[in-house]
């Protein structure tokens, strides 16, 4: 152990950054799990490149992923960076202007030679290690390449094989800077490589070596350690949104009874939920890789009429096409869900950028009259929450939900604290057993106080019945034409959506009064950027407040009522302006916007500037 001081900080934000085959989405995923068991709060921010395999050493094939940890409670991935691990020189460029300035950069030389360079678009003979363009950091420098292959010089490995490894180089290095314990990635490494032993051993020698090297830095006058976040008593564990939603989807099919059914299609960022609910069997989950987006869905609404809860998962081009199988569970009127994880758009746009260009696809993006509930999730851990909820909606209301994410939330991490079983509320659902006494045939479409109809399974004896898309006669659920009657169907369906207003909780305000002279109205992932600038700005003196609504359609029964209780309404988000159009014309309230449409999360910074002009 180092005789080097320990100095206390409260928070640290850290970007890993190289080539898309450094590993540096496994360096920030263990760093983050290891700082999810000592107990520290923690937001990440994985950054991947859009092409599956950008030139290697290209400030395209960059991929990223920052940590922000923190004794305190926080919200956000950081706006800019004290550390900054750069593996190669494109990893440099691409991201020097989100550090700090006097923060600390750790750079690989070997990514730095004449090759990279130039791959990296830096002129002839310029070097930033060398060419004094880095004096306002603190530089340190380090042949990671070198190192890991002299630590395996008597392995048998390939070249290719040792290079691998040099990922766990920086990571033992920063747990020496942090004064962490390895034992979490020497678990995750004993069971990934158990079959291949050379491998591992490979893996834990670069990871010791890292580690000791460090010892040996005198650059560095002293170690770090940021202590545990003050946080609610419980197990936590660090957790992405997509593995949320997947543990939501599970607990409420536990509590509601009903096996699951996922017809889907792989598409980014939404692949990661089939992946995870495909390890469910025991839980009476199937899980369906269609071959199309259409065939998903389709199977998807097979399966809840024959009494399962479909779910679908996807992204916004699969949205599109999904777009009349969704009109099809509308007219039919049956449980469905379609878990939207937003990307950048239009057509294949960004594939692995984040977006919340979507909320208007799920609001209007069907044909005809069409209406469906819409929810969603604020933060990675909020996603078992929204699951939950949309799973209830859609069972208890007989109707397709749309929950909506982002790739921000989807592959971001923080932690999460386990619930119990027993906390979980049960969601009651009813299956039409069989004709009643006085019930001469079956009307699938006889609603009870909330217009929900029966839901009945194809097989029981008496409620045969028709299905299709063809608009149904009110009660009988045989094909009409009639005109008046699919007025009527119309005007139905759409109350018995905006009737969910009544079985959903009321909005309340995040922070801040409940009046005052600026609210700023948030949806999704601008969740954390929105509350950490109202509460800057409240310690200010400032009257802020920040409410987020996780109920886009219906909206809760009382969000006009606190619409009206302050002087502006701002409302941030990641696209060109859409839940400001549905606001302004659903309330008339002159809202003021604030868009940002780059693939990246809006900062705290940012807000902060934008709240002060209302001000």
């Amino acid at each position: 152990m180092s005789d080097r001081t320990i100095q206390q900080i409260e928070d640290v934000v850290i970007k890993f950054a190289g080539d898309s085959g450094d590993g540096m989405q496994l360096t920030g995923t263990q760093f983050s799990n290891n700082t999810a068991l000592i107990g520290n709060d923690l937001s990440t921010f994985p950054d991947f490149p859009a092409e599956i395999r950008a030139p290697q050493g290209t400030i395209p094939g960059v991929s990223g992923f920052q940590l922000h940890f923190s004794s305190n409670r926080i919200f956000t991935p950081g706006d800019a960076c004290d550390v900054l691990v750069a593996m190669n020189a494109a990893a440099l460029k691409a991201n020097l202007k989100g550090l700090k300035k006097g923060g600390i950069i750790i750079a690989n030389t070997d990514g730095f030679d004449a090759k990279n360079l130039r791959l990296a678009n830096y002129p002839d003979g310029v070097n930033p290690l060398e060419d004094g363009s880095l004096v306002n950091y603190q530089l340190h420098t380090m042949d990671v390449t070198k190192m890991t292959r002299e630590a395996l010089k008597e392995s048998s490995l390939g070249m290719k094989e040792k290079d691998r490894a040099k990922n766990m180089f920086v990571l033992g290095f920063l747990y020496w800077l942090y004064d962490r314990d390895m034992e979490s990635t020497l678990n995750f490494l004993n069971a990934k490589f158990s079959k291949k032993p050379e491998i591992l051993e490979s893996n834990v020698k670069v990871l010791h070596a890292g580690y000791n090297f460090a010892e040996t830095v005198e650059a560095f006058a002293s170690r770090f350690r940021v202590e545990k976040a003050r946080m609610e008593p419980g197990t936590y564990r660090s957790i992405t949104g997509n593995t949320a939603l997947s543990f939501g989807l599970v607990a409420a099919g536990q509590q509601s009874g009903l096996p699951i059914f996922l017809g889907t299609y792989p598409i980014t960022p939404a692949s990661d939920i089939l992946h995870e609910l495909s390890k469910y069997k025991n839980f009476g989950i199937r899980t369906f890789q269609a071959e199309d987006e259409i065939a998903g869905i389709a199977s998807a609404i097979g399966a809840s009429y024959g009494g399962h809860m479909g779910i679908t998962t996807t992204s916004g081009p699969g949205v599109a096409l999904k777009g009349e199988a969704m009109g099809l569970a509308v007219m039919l009127e049956i449980p469905l869900l379609i878990v939207d994880i937003q990307r950048g758009g239009p057509s294949t746009g960004l594939p692995t950028k984040t977006e919340q260009s979507d909320l208007l696809q799920a609001y209007y993006g069907r044909n005809g009259e069409c209406p469906m509930p819409v929810v969603a999730a604020a933060t990675p851990s909020d996603c078992f929450q929204m699951a939950f909820e949309a799973f209830r909606l859609a069972a208890q209301h007989m109707t397709p939900v749309i929950l909506l994410s982002d790739g921000y939330i989807a592959n971001g991490a923080e932690p999460w604290r386990f619930p119990r079983q027993a906390d979980l509320p049960k969601i009651d659902v009813k299956f039409k057993k069989g004709l009643a006494e006085d019930e001469e045939t079956f009307l699938p479409y006889q609603r009870d106080e909330n217009l929900v109809r029966p839901w009945a399974v194809p097989g029981t004896p008496g409620l045969e019945h028709r299905i299709g898309g063809l608009e149904k006669q009110n009660i009988t659920g045989n094909v009409s034409y009639d005109p008046e009657n699919h007025q009527l169907m119309v005007k139905i369906r759409q109350e018995k959506v905006d009737k969910i207003a009544d079985h959903i909780p009321l909005q309340d305000i995040e922070v801040g009064p409940e009046k005052g002279k600026v609210l700023v109205l948030g949806w999704g992932s601008t969740f954390g950027a929105i509350k950490s600038a109202v509460l800057e700005l409240l310690a200010e003196g400032h009257e802020v407040a920040h409410a987020h609504i996780r109920y886009l359609r219906p909206f809760p029964r009382n969000l006009e009522e606190i619409l009206h209780s302050y002087d502006h309404v701002l409302i941030p988000e990641i696209n060109n302006g859409q839940l400001i159009k549905i606001i302004r014309e659903q309330f008339l309230i002159p809202a003021k916007g604030y868009n940002k449409v780059m693939g990246v999360p809006i900062t705290k910074g940012e807000l902060v500037e934008k709240i002060r002009e209302l001000l």
